[in-house]
């Protein structure tokens, strides 16, 4: 009896485990502005780097583009620059970019470092 419900058990947590894993998980690391590093952090609970779950993202493609479009900077004057990765059912995909932001087709990440809407800092 104990091990049918020992057995139970580790069977549905492995399901609930599975279920709750996101096929796509794209990876943010923030450089922020001088003196405003507490503000470009925030997104991330106030680290420099974290991984999102991207839910809806359910084809490498999408994932691709969730973290292609996670490149945007909209706070031009808190941001200096983000590095963004992915991985799509654990494996890592190629965004274009090395880690510095200069084109390498193997490369992880999908921001170019020369992105209008990054390195505007004042």
């Amino acid at each position: 009896m104990k091990k049918s419900l020992v057995l139970a058990a580790l069977c549905a947590l492995s399901l609930t485990t599975g279920a709750l894993a996101a096929d796509c998980v794209v990876h943010v690391k923030r450089t922020a502005c001088a003196g405003q590093e507490a503000e470009s952090y925030k997104k991330c609970n106030g680290a420099t780097e974290c991984d999102m779950a991207e839910a809806a993202a359910t084809t490498e493609a999408a994932c691709a583009k969730a973290a292609a479009d996670e490149c945007e900077n909209k706070r031009l004057e808190i941001t200096k620059s983000k590095v963004v990765t992915a991985t799509f059912k654990g494996a890592a995909l190629a965004g274009g970019f090395a880690a510095d932001g200069k084109a390498d087709a193997k490369g992880p990440n999908f921001c170019a470092a020369d992105r209008a809407d990054m390195n505007k800092c004042k």
